[in-house]
């Protein structure tokens, strides 16, 4: 197996998937640019450790990312070269547990992503399975039991170098704050191998549930089952919350975990509404969570506060590359009329910071006039006491900003880019009234 991890064609794979992943450097502070370097440079003699056994991976940079409940996440970022021997080992293992693998885990697989989960819930959903176990595990990546996830390895990998060298790394310590800390459970999130690690071991989880012949999805350490009854639900709730501390050695959040119905349920940002079409009554459609809309706007307001530092050009771009990653990912939902709602919100705040860049009265009033704006008109507007958020929502500059303006320099409205790049799916919008916008 070492040998699989050490062969060149496995290694310059590695190489170009580290450097295409970018990310932070680790405690010793190489970079990923530095790496395809260092690495033809020191690669002989980092073989040679690793056949002897030798090699000792560096200890691991804590990041701590704050949550938006206002708690922390700690992310654990192995040095570049670490990262590059993980990816060649994940590579080299991988295929021996994927087979395995049970078809309604979703999560860091090939061909699986997260809309395929979506859909899997749903259609549970509206084939009858309404009563949803909901379980959210406690801080899983820093829960995971070593001996536990070693002896799921050797099951399957008899290697000892290979087993030794996850062991290290399992062990490497972690840098926070000046400090370092020992670590005797766990995998850090953010290394190359920790997505196929939770993996492995959640599937352990997976076969439970088979096993039980219950119906359910997991994307990672997310998950949740599908029940036709109440009673169902509770019991299987129960039965698999004591699975998970008994054999997994995995705690259950309490406080995120319970029985939802549906409307009151939400799975990789995506939440579940009833549909209105004649005939489908019973039926739910998608559409996006109230979380991941707030998300979405804090992104906006960052990049379309006035006060931010960029030029329009970098607004307009930062802007659009959110939108389209944004739209591609939840392209399944309904959601024509928030979205027009929310383009007139994101013009408006483009328009104000054009009003603030003006600055002073009589560059106003000069631009006023350029956009056609009589002179009489554009003196008063550009001496006016009204705020600057009135003035981007005034007749103004919502007739001289126009949408055709914003165009030209790059603006891509959210509805537009879901409506022509993906074609309409086979679900109407959530119907409600519309306001006129602009």
């Amino acid at each position: 197996m070492i040998e699989q991890v050490l062969h060149p064609n496995n290694l310059i794979k590695a190489l170009r998937q580290v450097v295409s992943n970018g990310g932070s450097a680790g405690v010793d502070g190489m970079r990923v640019k530095q790496l395809p370097g260092y690495f033809r440079e020191h690669r002989d003699t980092l073989t040679a450790s690793l056949r002897k056994g030798t090699y000792l991976p560096q200890a691991i940079r804590g990041i701590e990312i704050p949550k938006s409940n206002g708690k922390i996440r700690l992310l654990g970022v192995p040095t570049v070269m670490d990262r590059l021997l993980q990816q060649a080992v994940s590579q080299a293992i991988v295929l021996r547990f994927e087979l395995e693998f049970d078809a309604h885990s979703y999560g860091f697989r090939p061909n699986k992503n997260a809309q395929q989960a979506v859909l899997q819930a749903k259609e549970y959903i509206n084939s009858g399975y309404q009563h949803i176990v909901d379980m959210d595990l406690k801080n899983f990546f820093d829960e995971v039991d070593h001996s536990l996830l070693l002896q799921l390895l050797y099951s399957k990998i008899k290697c000892p170098d290979t087993l030794r060298l996850i062991r290290k790394w399992l062990r490497a310590p972690i840098w926070i704050d000046g400090k370092l800390h020992k670590r005797r459970k766990g995998v850090p999130q953010g290394s190359p191998l920790s997505p196929l690690l939770s993996n492995i071991l959640l599937n352990e989880l997976d076969k439970e549930l088979v096993k039980r012949s219950l119906r359910f999805v997991r994307y990672a350490d997310d998950f949740s089952i599908y029940c036709k009854t109440k009673a169902e639900a509770r019991k299987a709730g129960n039965e698999i919350y004591l699975f998970l501390k008994n054999k997994l050695r995995l705690p259950v959040n309490r406080e995120k975990s319970g029985l939802r119905k549906p409307v009151n349920f939400t799975l990789l940002g995506y939440g579940f509404v009833p549909t209105y079409r004649k005939g489908d009554k019973g039926k739910y459609q998608l559409i996006v969570s109230d979380k991941a809309w707030k998300t979405l706007k804090q992104k906006v307001k960052v990049i379309t506060r006035k006060t931010t530092p960029m030029t329009f050009d970098e607004r307009i771009e930062k802007l659009n590359t959110v939108m389209r990653g944004w739209t591609t990912y939840f392209r399944m939902a309904s959601m024509q009329v928030k979205l027009k709602e929310l383009d007139s919100w994101i013009r408006n705040r483009l328009r104000y910071c054009i009003w603030h860049h003006w600055k002073k009265p009589e560059r106003k009033r000069k631009n006023l006039i350029r956009l056609g704006v009589n002179h009489r008109d554009a003196y008063a507007w550009s001496r006016t006491r009204k705020g600057g958020w009135a003035i981007a929502q005034s007749p103004v500059l919502v007739t001289t900003i126009t949408l055709e303006r914003l165009h030209k320099r790059g603006y891509l409205s959210f509805l537009d880019y879901y409506l022509k790049i993906f074609p309409r799916l086979d679900e109407p919008p959530c119907t409600r009234p519309v306001r006129t916008v602009v």
